[in-house]
């Protein structure tokens, strides 16, 4: 490891390492750590069962819009 952290910048290969074109780009999609805690949380009946009907991954899908919620927050703040 500390073989590889001394090689100066310019002389690593990158020849057979692809462009990221903007067709790459185009097709990429953000992938975020998972970093999840356990909670107890008490939401309102209706707003469960409007996540649960959209099926599986419904605890993903508010855990998402919550971090939205805190992004907007920041963003504001």
């Amino acid at each position: 490891m500390e073989e590889l952290a001394n090689i100066a910048d310019e002389d690593i290969d990158f020849s057979d390492i692809p462009e990221l074109d903007d067709e790459f780009w185009k097709n990429a999609k953000l992938v975020e750590p998972s970093g999840t805690t356990p909670v107890t949380l008490r939401v309102k009946t209706s707003v469960l069962e409007a996540f649960k009907a959209d099926g599986k991954g419904y605890q993903t899908r508010m855990n998402a819009v919550l971090e939205a919620y805190v992004r907007a927050m920041k963003k504001a703040g």
